[in-house]
């Protein structure tokens, strides 16, 4: 598979991993439409994640990552897996927080690092891995690169807009991993990152490449868990249980044949920068059948109203709850719009847009426990909520909604023990890292003062 920009010209997987944007600024996507439906049919209830992965990677980065290294890089990258757990009788969550720092982005992460080090093990030199994080994709990306050979990872976060524990999983490994705290939101984290890859002072001097959600390498196998949960699903309707009867969206013409022909499960995606609903279209767009997804978003609510009168208007970021989704203009956006050609009209057939409120939110944290016994944090509440106002649109009258579960509950103790009364047990591995110290610098919003420091440590 080969990649490429808005205008740019198409490269192989490897450039596109180290370069992170394309030449003209914008996100590399991919440039073939591969047909992995007979892929994707051959997975069922069974098949283990580590096993999916590697031969889905395979399939799609053929010839450049054989089967061999394919293999190789998902065993390093996924020695966890997701769980589905059933929430009630039209909603399951799918469980992605079982990886090493309890957040989806693990998956993404881990990946990214895997195929990064199985390329920079034949290579000289450092490179620099400059990713901005609006809370979970600091932490992920911190413990998957953490101590590897000849990588260097910055990570800018935004002051007091990021919990507690998640600050402390991004600022107290060191090492190769350097936390930098912005007097700023995310979208100044995020502005920054981009400026930084387009400076050519830096470009000259260090080797910068990305890890956030703008890598098509850590988007890429983010596609792997809506395809192993569809498996689960589908094995559930061949055995006689339940099965989505919405009326398929359609993947434009040329490739609607091959996913029109099974149904699947609706997919409902807490949505920040877009890149985990990105990953899920891509997925559908390849031969996996899916009934519909849901962009589930706070008051960030950009992409649910262009969904609705098909102007896009970023804006910055209101804080909310749910803070690694206080995205004002999600990056992703641009690569959702090349999926469907910019027409608003054809992506609203595939993606039902919904705006939950903080007051929605913990309300559905308090329902979500009082009826169920089951805690979520605040993002997956924010999804069982939208999930459950589309179930009540009719838009799925004989189907279910599959609600991907983004962080652990006990990353948001306080505002989990705030809604439900209940505090959620803390994982070992994330209790530990509260007791370290923090190491992180302060800077500010301008490039100047990350370039002066950037050059300063690595340059």
């Amino acid at each position: 598979m080969r990649f490429a920009g808005k205008t740019s010209s198409p490269v192989g997987f490897r450039e596109a991993l180290f370069a992170g944007l394309a030449p003209d600024g914008s996100l590399y996507r991919p440039v073939e439409k591969p047909d992995l439906s007979q892929l994707f049919a051959s997975f069922d209830a069974r098949t283990r994640f580590v096993d999916l992965a590697s031969r889905t990677s395979a399939a799609l980065l053929a010839p450049e990552i054989d089967a061999s290294v394919a293999r190789r890089i998902a065993e390093r990258a996924f020695p966890f897996s997701p769980v589905l757990r059933r929430l009630d009788e039209r909603r399951q969550l799918l469980e992605l927080f079982h990886g090493p720092t309890c957040a989806f982005k693990d998956f993404g992460a881990q990946f990214l690092a895997a195929s990064m080090e199985a390329f920079v093990e034949t290579e000289d030199g450092r490179i620099q891995v400059l990713v901005a994080t609006s809370g979970d994709t600091g932490s992920a990306v911190a413990h998957a690169f953490h101590d590897r050979t000849a990588i260097d990872v910055i990570i800018l976060y935004p002051s007091g807009r990021v919990s507690e524990l998640q600050e402390k999983q991004l600022t107290t490994l060191g090492g190769n991993v350097h936390a930098l705290e912005v007097d700023g939101s995310f979208d100044d984290c995020q502005r920054l990152a981009k400026a930084a890859f387009q400076d050519p002072g830096l470009a000259r001097r260090l080797r910068l490449t990305s890890a956030n959600s703008i890598n098509i390498g850590r988007l890429l196998p983010q596609a792997f868990s809506y395809a192993w949960a569809a498996a689960q699903v589908q094995q559930t309707a061949a055995s006689g249980g339940r099965r989505g009867a919405v009326k398929p969206a359609r993947a434009g013409a040329a490739h609607a044949e091959a996913v029109n022909a099974g149904r699947g499960p609706v997919f409902c995606v807490p949505c920040g920068n877009f890149g985990h609903l990105t990953a899920g279209v891509y997925a559908w767009r390849w031969g996996l059948p899916v009934a519909r997804f849901i962009a589930a978003t706070n008051a960030n609510d950009e992409v649910p109203l262009y969904l609705e009168n098909g102007r896009f208007v970023p804006r910055a970021s209101l804080a909310t709850l749910s803070n690694a989704m206080d995205v004002g203009n999600p990056s992703n956006f641009e690569r959702l719009l090349d999926v469907f050609d910019g027409d608003a009209k054809a992506m609203a057939t595939a993606i039902h847009g919904c705006s939950v409120s903080d007051s929605d939110t913990r309300a559905g944290m308090r329902e979500t426990w009082e009826r169920h016994g089951v805690l979520v944090d605040p993002h997956t509440a924010v999804g069982c909520v939208a999930a459950e106002r589309f179930i009540a649109t009719g838009a799925c009258p004989d189907g279910e909604v599959i609600v991907l579960s983004t962080a652990h509950p006990g990353k948001f103790t306080e505002t989990v023990r705030a809604a439900t009364g209940q505090a959620p047990e803390l994982p070992e591995r994330l209790a530990r890292c509260l007791q370290l110290p923090k190491q992180a610098a302060r800077i500010g919003t301008d490039l100047g003062g990350l370039r002066g420091l950037l050059l300063e440590r690595f340059g």
